[in-house]
């Protein structure tokens, strides 16, 4: 089947986070949503085939996976990472910041410190926080272009700090880095080593650009994987953040029984029946959409890095290896970092994610979400040169 990913569809006044609530925040009316992650995209037609096959019944009834559900996660993993996954290993949760709270509090106490790498996934620092614990940072380091970790650092806070839980983000979200076998080895390795657990976000997976390539972080070694909580969800892959699925991997059974008890703690028991009915037939049905998907995906990337080096050279794009967030640095345009953010939706018109929200290392950058009709990027280009030749 072949899908038409240039359609712009009309999601307002359909509680759309993105679309509903622009006048609400006290924004322009006329303004371009292109911040929050989700897609401006229809979902794979099988997976709708199977949302108005649950809803047509007509009874919501208490709902458990069945073998199938497995067999589908399993299938989707194995054949695109290499990783079969156990239906023992499965946690069900309705969201991967929902998991990584849940593993917050089931591995550490009321004041002890947890690691990140900012500028990173906000929420990584709520989940933190907001559970009374300490945050401690481990930066990316910005060179050359490309983001790395300062693995000195990284294992100096883990020691100082007496670490016992790292979120990690793989891919990495916003600064759009797919870690290397030998950079997920030496963060493993040292986290084992100092008996930190490590929380891997992996949510992005399946969006990797070519000539890079996505590891599990638990395929690495049975070691790892017994010293790893593994978070993965379909909302980011087929459009269902709405849905509220997602699939914690844990081969570690003492690991999970911690999980487990901390999940029983929050009363939440089964999935909601459309989401579990989404999420098996995306994972059994959705290969062909996604490959259409990205192969957009692409040439809205193609599109957008043109249009800066043409046009806009002094926004400079962090070149991507995964996801379909753009990483963009505004710190030549003469902007002044705190006021960027007043800059892009008042003068541009244009809403995006604030670097500053991934952390003070994402002042004077703000985050775009490609995910979208060609012609959403072609105007969003053309308001922000615009602004920027305004300020000459």
């Amino acid at each position: 089947m072949k899908y038409d990913f240039g359609e712009a569809i009309d999601r307002c006044k359909t509680n759309s986070l993105k679309y509903d609530f622009i006048e609400e925040r006290g924004y322009p009316a006329d303004i371009l949503p292109l911040w929050v992650a989700d897609m401006d995209f229809k979902i794979p037609h099988e997976t709708a085939v199977a949302i108005k096959k649950s809803a047509e019944h007509g009874i919501y009834g208490y709902t458990e996976p069945k073998d199938s559900y497995y067999r589908a996660l399993s299938g989707w993993f194995e054949k695109h990472f290499d990783y079969p996954i156990r239906q023992e290993w499965v946690l069900k949760t309705p969201g991967v910041v929902f998991a990584l709270s849940l593993a917050v509090r089931a591995f550490t106490k009321e004041g002890d410190a947890v690691l990140i790498q900012r500028p990173v996934y906000h929420p990584f620092s709520h989940v933190v926080l907001n559970n009374d614990r300490k945050l401690i940072n481990n930066p990316l380091v910005l060179k050359d272009g490309k983001y790395c970790i300062d693995f000195d650092d990284f294992e100096k806070k883990i020691v100082e700090n007496n670490i016992r839980l790292f979120i990690f983000c793989s891919p990495h979200n916003p600064v759009g880095r797919v870690w290397t076998t030998e950079e997920l080895t030496k963060i493993a390795e040292i986290c084992i080593k100092h008996h930190c657990i490590v929380v891997s976000d992996e949510i992005h997976c399946d969006f990797v650009l070519s000539g890079h390539k996505h590891r599990i972080l638990s395929s690495l070694s049975q070691e790892i994987a017994d010293n790893t909580i593994l978070c993965t969800a379909p909302s980011k892959t087929f459009n269902l953040a709405g849905l509220q699925a997602a699939n914690i991997v844990i081969t570690n059974p003492e690991l999970r029984k911690q999980m487990y008890k901390e999940l029983t703690r929050t009363g939440y028991s089964q999935l909601n029946s459309v989401g579990l009915a989404a999420c098996q037939s995306s994972y059994e049905y959705g290969e062909g959409w996604l490959s259409q998907l990205k192969e957009y995906l692409g040439e809205n990337l193609k599109y957008i890095r043109h249009f800066l080096a043409e046009h806009l050279p002094q926004v400079k794009l962090i070149e991507p290896e995964g996801t379909y967030l753009l990483w963009l640095d505004f710190r030549e345009t003469g902007i002044e970092p705190s006021e960027l953010d007043e800059f892009m939706k008042h003068k541009a018109k244009l809403w995006l994610n604030s670097g500053e929200i991934f952390g003070k290392e994402g002042l004077g950058f703000q985050r775009l979400n490609i995910a979208c009709p060609r012609t959403y990027l072609e105007q969003a280009m053309i308001r922000l040169k615009t602004a920027i030749d305004s300020l000459l």
